[in-house]
């Protein structure tokens, strides 16, 4: 997978569905959502621990969702993830949306999420420690 990391499966259920027959945009959402909070588990920065350890947790500064293909009832999604860009606050993943069975491309997150101090109420550099695991995974962007 070239780099990236496998972070959810799932499928797709009727209610998913709008009056078109296809998965509705709102649901693609919580998806990408779960994805990301098992990436920072994956990387050895559970989201539960970061603020504890490392006195910092992120906030959601941008999210967008590219739609490239339908997904119908039954439909099987892999996502994976990788960070695409590491600032001095900020980071950027990168989640792919897949169909399991075929592999065909779904959809496209991309998001950029600021490390964020509760002490300051305000944005924050990346503690080295979280950086590391981050450059860790860190791939060019598609």
């Amino acid at each position: 997978m070239d780099g990236r990391s496998e972070l959810f499966r799932g499928v797709v259920h009727p209610w998913h569905h709008d009056h078109f027959g296809h998965m509705n945009v709102r649901h693609y959402a919580p998806f990408f959502d779960d994805a990301t909070y098992h990436f920072w588990t994956l990387m050895g920065l559970p989201y539960s621990e970061m603020l504890r350890d490392h006195g910092v947790h992120t906030v959601a500064a941008q999210a967008t969702t590219s739609f490239l293909k339908e997904l119908v009832a039954g439909d099987l999604i892999v996502i994976d993830g990788a960070v695409t860009r590491l600032g001095t606050k900020s980071v950027t993943f990168q989640l792919r949306m897949h169909h399991a069975d075929t592999g065909a491309l779904h959809a496209t997150y991309d998001s950029v999420e600021v490390f964020f101090s509760p002490e300051t109420r305000g944005s924050a550099a990346i503690p080295q420690a979280v950086r590391s695991k981050l450059a860790a995974q860190l791939v060019a962007e598609d």
